[in-house]
């Protein structure tokens, strides 16, 4: 082994904590980049594999009923490939072990299902049969929550009659991989179950014998979706068509792509900062290095190494680390990634979904990480190429010192002579002090951004369950019923109150763009179902016009008093021009509102319902849910105290496994600057601190002058990581506002102080560690080193 090399281990041993601890902070940028780019290449990989090999759809449309002969012509339009019509209704569930009733989502199944789109995948069981009596198959993700099992019944009201479904498979579907509902903000697997029956006996059961009211699509290569939708509205329109979309729209598919938005996020943001503060550890372990090896730099090119040799040694050292990081990432990586894959197969349901190392996402990381460490350290291994012999051997020209700031004011009287010792070190070194600031501060914005999403989502239960949906529970009707059912419903047992919505499917047109939503119509006199602006003020709902949650006006483009076209999709389809009156904030979908007044105006009826919310007294809560479950017109019903829990238990646990992930990474950056700050102090100042002692300052008195700069540096990094928290904290909310969801930028107090503790934690193990090493100090080898 050549000398040079020798000499490159023997630097790696004797500064083995702190390149350790800059291993371990390049690692968690490597783990947080295999984790987030590996899990989602191999989501992405598992995603296309299934919608290819189950013929997954591109074009979508419902209406109320169409002949089959309509079917014909569709087919015939330029671009579509292959065309399934489909008889989809939902009913009523009634489940052994759940006291409210469930919605279940019956979707027919063609005579050769193997042949048709969004093709089953049979995970246990067999097919339905034609003629089997009432045979249905069932999701796998409801059958799990309830332990169903072929063989097993479930009760359902079926056009007005109770029918018992028999379950003879348990199946998956590329339409729902992730089992969401319209309307839901997130899925109830517990309360919402797709079932897929022959399509036959579904047509029998609901009077659709030779007519459907959905249809699937898949469309040639270079189709123009656009136009083909166009074309499909335009057959669909005059049979109660309520517009078709593409795959982009579908509920399941649209979760999965905001999911991989933000694993594509995560796979950039995280590393960055990662990789930043290693860059920055490294410039500073490696410039200390230099600095007290003047004299080894110059032997080594006296000895005949040229200066890029003795540059590539000290890149070698950078790298080294750099590659003992990668291990350790690597393997930290894709344990994370197993972990977070594990995670998503409880929601998304895949045939077969496994986490993939990806090969090229190591590559990347291999880069990266060697980039981010080389441009760190590439001024310090100038400074030592450029470093003549001559020079080099000279000892490096003493610290220029001059009174600080605090003593020019004069206040240094105030001060002890151990804290002013620490003021003039700091304001010697400012760009040093600043940075080894803005690490502690990074990891402080780290913490807060792994702990604000607790924050935000209790901030939205609040908002979303006690101030806008104050109702218990929501009755939806099969079809609009008249406005007397309202008196009906009010006498059923437990009912407190009820208020009346009327809800109509419309496109919405400002300008070039347009979108399909949803109007709610609801009382001006509203209790149960409050509108909610961003100060938290009710919206009171004015006889005419308009109010759209805000982000539907963000992507209308649309302010206060602007016109829309609101081309209503069902009944006589009218078309008016509606002013918008208001906005109003909500965290889900996007979703309009007018007085149901006036949509009963815009619809020409007379005074029909969609559905009710009631106020029920808890104590008679089962006897109402058995009334509801034998009654034929409920299509379904929503449990607000159900939606909360479920809300509650699907988010707690991810939040729990990502903040853990964010404090551990978060403590390695802390460790990591605060410990070879001191250490490189410690290095640097051994012999000015072995010189006090000898004249008299006790241990205690200089481990308090090299604490302290690390307590005032930490004292500096805590403000502003609470200023760059906030600030990532605001990017990450940017990133996930969606037309699926969003989240409001909340952070509590309790989280600045959290984020505040353990860096403080993290400083004081790492003081506690560098004062042991202080307390060997060999006070005669110090005193004896050469200037």
């Amino acid at each position: 082994m050549r000398a040079i090399n020798r000499k490159l281990l023997r630097d790696i041993l004797q500064t083995k904590a702190q390149s350790l601890a800059i291993a371990l902070v390049i690692a968690s940028g490597v783990a947080m980049l295999i984790m987030s780019l590996s899990t989602l290449e191999s989501l992405r990989r598992t995603r296309e594999r299934y919608y290819q090999q189950y013929r997954f759809s591109h074009v979508f449309a419902r209406m109320k009923r169409a002949p089959e002969s309509l079917a014909k012509r569709i087919a015939e339009i330029d671009g579509i490939a292959q065309l399934q019509t489909r008889v989809v209704r939902e009913v009523t569930l009634d489940i052994e072990d759940l006291p409210e009733p469930a919605v279940g989502r019956l979707i027919s199944l063609p005579l050769r299902p193997e042949q048709g789109l969004n093709k089953i995948f049979l995970r246990f069981g067999r097919y339905v049969e034609p003629g089997g009596d009432s045979e249905v198959l069932v999701s796998e993700a409801f059958a799990n929550v309830h332990k169903l099992k072929p063989g097993d019944s479930v009760e359902a009201v079926l056009n007005g009659r109770k029918q018992s479904l028999r379950i003879v498979g348990i199946a998956l579907s590329p339409e729902y991989v992730l089992q969401i509902r319209e309307g839901e903000l997130l899925p109830d697997e517990k309360r919402f179950g797709i079932f897929w029956m022959h399509q036959e006996q579904l047509a029998a059961a609901f009077d659709m014998d030779g007519a459907f009211n959905d249809l699937v699509a898949t469309l040639l290569r270079g189709a123009n979706e656009k136009e083909v939708l166009k074309r499909i509205d335009d057959l669909t329109e005059p049979y109660g068509g309520i517009g078709a979309f593409g795959r982009d729209e579908q509920l399941s598919n649209r979760y999965l792509s905001d999911e991989m938005a933000q694993l594509r996020s995560m796979g950039v943001i995280a590393p960055t900062i990662f990789f930043s503060v290693a860059a920055f550890l490294l410039n500073v372990v490696l410039s200390r290095i230099i600095r007290i090896q003047r004299e080894q730099i110059a032997a080594l090119k006296a000895f005949g190494y040229n200066r890029y040799e003795v540059g590539w040694h000290y890149l070698k050292f950078v790298l080294l680390i750099t590659i003992v990081g990668m291990i350790i990432g690597t393997l930290g990586g894709a344990y994370l990634g197993r972990n977070l894959t594990i995670m998503y197969t409880r929601f998304y349901k895949f045939p077969i979904f496994e986490f993939v190392l990806d090969f090229r996402v190591l590559v990347i990381a291999g880069i990266v990480s060697s980039l981010a460490a080389v441009i760190g350290t590439l001024a310090a291994v100038r400074a030592a190429i450029r470093l003549p012999p001559a020079e080099a051997m000279r000892p490096e020209p003493p610290a220029r010192y001059r009174p600080t700031l605090l003593e020019r004011t004069g206040l240094g009287k105030l001060a002890s002579p151990s804290a002013r010792m620490v003021f003039r070190n700091l304001e010697r070194q400012p760009i040093k002090a600043f940075l080894s600031s803005l690490g502690i501060a990074i990891a402080v914005a780290v913490l807060i951004l792994g702990s604000f999403m607790t924050d935000s989502l209790d901030y939205i239960i609040m908002f979303q369950f006690s101030l806008a949906q104050r109702y218990d529970m929501n009755v939806a009707f099969v079809e609009p019923v008249s406005n007397e059912a309202i008196h009906e419903i009010g006498q059923l047992p437990g009912v407190l109150s009820c208020e009346p919505y009327r809800a109509i499917a419309t496109k919405m047109k400002a300008g070039p763009r347009e979108r399909r939503v949803g109007i709610m119509g609801l009382p001006s006199d509203n209790e149960l179902f409050r509108l909610i602006d961003d100060k938290e003020r009710r919206v009171d709902i004015p006889p005419d016009g308009l109010m759209l949650s805000t982000k539907l006006a963000e992507l209308l483009d649309v302010q206060h008093d602007d016109q829309i076209t609101v081309e209503v999709l069902e009944g006589d389809r009218p078309v008016r021009e509606i002013p918008v009156t208001a906005q109003v904030t909500e965290f889900g979908g996007t979703n309009a509102y007018m007085n149901i007044d006036a949509v009963w105006k815009v619809m020409r009826e007379d005074r029909s319902l969609s559905g009710v919310f009631l106020d029920i007294d808890d104590n008679h809560a089962d006897e109402l849910y058995r009334v509801l479950k034998d009654t034929p017109k409920v299509a379904s019903v929503g449990v607000k105290k159900a939606l909360l829990r479920s809300f509650q238990d699907t988010v707690a646990e991810n939040l729990l496994t990502m903040r853990a992930f964010n404090i551990m990474f978060a403590c390695i950056i802390a460790f990591g600057v605060v410990y070879n700050n001191a250490r490189i102090s410690l290095s640097e100042r051994s012999r000015e601190l072995a010189t006090l002692r000898v004249i008299g300052f006790t241990r205690g008195e200089i481990s308090g002058i090299l604490l302290g700069e690390l307590g005032t540096l930490t004292a500096c990094g805590i403000p502003l990581g609470m200023i760059l928290g906030y600030l990532f904290a605001l990017r990450m909310t940017a990133g996930l506002d969606t037309e699926v969801y969003r989240i409001p930028l909340v952070i509590n107090p309790a989280t600045y102080a959290f984020a505040s503790a353990v860096v403080v934690i993290a400083t004081v193990v790492s003081g506690l560690s560098v004062r042991r090493q202080l307390n060997k100090l060999d006070l005669v080898a110090v005193l004896k080193t050469k200037e």
